[in-house]
């Protein structure tokens, strides 16, 4: 039977976050939540106070979207028409987010993670899911949360259990923050451009100044919502105001980055992901793993913070 989606509370104000103090860090997840990051934060040099490296969760919120960092499994984003066909049958899948048209973003962040491992430094969360919602997968997923002296290494990884092969995809959804200093650099050679639902529609080479960040650029500008490609899985968000850099490096990275920047907030989504959104019917489903029973694809994320 089928496994009901989680109820969210009103509130996630009774939520304990489990706590990870390695060096300057501290590092705040909620298993119970979809595997999350609550919050990551180093302690300032000078005055020894605590500094948020990712957007801390919102409280108040009941709503996933306001955590830090959350998985993206057994997919990223969003996909289309229902669901997909695979080997001349069809797979439905439903939405399963409130407002949203698409099933977006896998089901991993709406169900319960169990600690699988702890240490000085590392955490290791487990997940076994069996067609949660009524979906077509069944599979095993884990995140492996490391802190060095200067780092936060994540790494996702997931096996398929089921009897019949599916496309299998990754990602992670961290929240940075962002104010009228802020800048990003993110080589990249092409993106997706959506339409209004939003739902890629083509592709182009052509970057539009305010979309443009293969040099360092400002995060100012109206909507991006977009999957970028050919990114080289490293990008540099810069904080002069706060005498801070934040390095991404998406280790083993196929070339694909989905950007979120809504206009006026203080917050941007820079995810890397393993596939453009609505591979699955894309030709040629890039970026996407048939998995067999047994057979593992993996995401490696590093998150380093400097001092400037």
């Amino acid at each position: 039977m089928p496994v009901p989606p989680i109820a969210m509370p009103s509130t996630f104000a009774s939520a304990r976050p489990l706590t990870l103090e390695h060096a300057r860090q501290r590092l705040q997840l909620l298993p119970e939540y979809g595997g999350s990051i609550a919050a990551w934060e180093m302690r300032g040099d000078d005055d020894g106070a605590w500094q948020h490296l990712l957007r801390p969760w919102n409280e108040a919120a009941a709503d996933a979207y306001t955590f830090a960092c959350f998985p993206l499994v057994p997919w990223s984003n969003r996909i289309g028409s229902g669901g997909f066909e695979q080997a001349g049958r069809f797979y439905a899948v439903r939405p399963n987010r409130a407002g949203e048209p698409y099933p977006i973003h896998g089901d991993g962040w709406l169900q319960r993670w169990a600690i699988e491992q702890t240490g000085e430094d590392r955490i290791t969360l487990a997940l076994t899911s069996n067609r949660f919602d009524g979906n077509p997968y069944h599979y095993r997923a884990s995140q492996r949360f490391v802190l060095d002296d200067d780092s936060l290494t994540i790494t996702l990884d997931v096996t398929h259990l089921g009897d019949d092969v599916l496309p299998y995809g990754l990602g992670l959804h961290p929240y940075f923050p962002r104010n009228a200093a802020t800048t990003l650099h993110m080589p990249a050679s092409g993106l997706w451009l959506c339409a209004d639902d939003p739902m890629p529609v083509s592709h182009t080479t052509t970057f539009a100044p305010t979309f443009d960040y293969r040099q360092p650029a400002s995060l100012d500008g109206p909507l991006i919502d977009h999957c970028f490609t050919g990114w080289n899985g490293h990008a540099l968000v810069c904080y002069p105001d706060r005498g801070l850099t934040l390095t991404l490096t998406m280790r083993n990275c196929n070339g694909y980055a989905l950007m979120y920047r809504p206009p006026g907030l203080d917050f941007f989504c820079l995810e890397p992901i393993t596939h453009p959104i609505d591979a699955f019917h894309m030709p040629g489903r890039p970026g996407l793993q048939m998995l067999a029973c047994g057979q593992s694809m993996s995401l490696e994320l590093v998150l380093r913070f400097q001092s400037v």
